[in-house]
């Protein structure tokens, strides 16, 4: 059983604007069967926290493409994408790094 997880979940670069311009939240995730994961918060980030427009923050089990993904300020491709295992007190950063012209 995983214990629950303490993490800090922030959007930028405009991401926010789905989030009713929130860009930090202070979440506890609860106690569930299997370890929390990036692929697990995603589903948990698109029942609770957005608010508007998930097609431009989910695509399939991921995030869209133009979101970059940062835990604990390193680039998610280097700790495994979906897969890492969450810790509590980690810090995930979703940015969009899609803007208009």
């Amino acid at each position: 059983m995983a214990a629950p997880l303490s993490v800090e979940v922030e959007f930028g670069g405009g991401a926010e604007l789905l989030f009713d311009g929130v860009k930090k939240h202070q979440v506890t995730l609860p106690e569930q069967e299997e370890p929390w994961d990036i692929r697990n918060l995603l589903v948990w980030i698109k029942k609770n926290l957005l608010k508007e427009r998930p097609e431009l923050f989910i695509q399939g089990d991921s995030v869209r493409p133009g979101i970059l993904v940062l835990i604990n300020d390193a680039d998610w491709e280097l700790l495994g994408e979906l897969d890492y295992q969450l810790q509590d007190k980690d810090s995930v950063l979703f940015i969009s790094t899609l803007h208009g012209g």
